[in-house]
């Protein structure tokens, strides 16, 4: 039976005499905690440190810890994080809200004429033969579904992107907007998501357009 079903011997038989002594109950699998864990917070100093926080319940771990050594001034005292632990397993924490800035989200607008909006986006790179990788930045009009350029990059830098889109701009003009997704060189994460990109945009008096988070359509 062991070797049928890849066992050893041993674990066999450790399975056989607990089913003859529990039955069904005694296959289901057991917790593997420790019985004893010689590390654990004391219990008086988890009951001390949740009284202290009750008291004040502004104060941190830092300033509690503070506290309890002089209650507790011959025991070595848990850390400020497992402090900061024991106080969110009472539940004396409460979460922080984080409050994000919202995305602009895409502009309903749509092309009416050339160049009122152009398309920008790095398709995905892909391996050349001699094992280095190409990152094709397209760049199109809306209107007209013009291809404006289609360039092989090393990788995605700023830097030649910007060439690539100064060219554009003196061969076919400034477009309105430039609509991209949300990632690198087109946005960041600075204020008002502006880009080093973006900047560049802006000089010209082109309006930067991201589209809505994972909203390629």
């Amino acid at each position: 039976m062991a070797e049928r079903f890849g066992i050893s011997r041993k674990t066999a038989h450790k399975w056989i005499k607990r089913f003859k002594a529990e039955g069904l109950k005694g296959l289901e699998e057991l917790s593997r905690r420790p019985h004893s864990c010689p590390w654990q917070t004391d219990k008086r100093i988890v009951e001390d440190l949740v009284a202290l926080r009750k008291a004040s319940p502004s104060k941190g771990p830092k300033k509690l810890l503070g506290k309890l050594r002089k209650l507790h001034r011959f025991v070595e005292l848990p850390a400020e994080s497992t402090v900061a632990h024991i106080l969110d397993r009472q539940g004396l924490v409460k979460a922080k809200r984080r409050h994000r800035r919202a995305h602009p989200g895409c502009s309903k607008r749509a092309a009416t004429a050339p160049n009122g909006i152009w398309a920008a986006d790095y398709k995905g790179q892909f391996r050349l033969k001699n094992g280095q990788y190409c990152f094709p930045l397209t760049v199109s009009d809306l209107y007209s579904r013009f291809l404006l350029g289609c360039e092989a990059h090393p990788a995605v830098s700023m830097e030649q992107t910007i060439a690539f889109f100064l060219r554009l701009f003196r061969e076919y003009g400034l477009p309105n907007r430039i609509r991209t997704d949300n990632g690198v060189p087109f946005a960041s994460c600075a204020l008002g998501r502006l880009s080093a990109l973006q900047v560049v945009y802006i000089k010209y008096g082109i309006y930067p357009d991201l589209i809505g988070p994972s909203k390629p359509q």
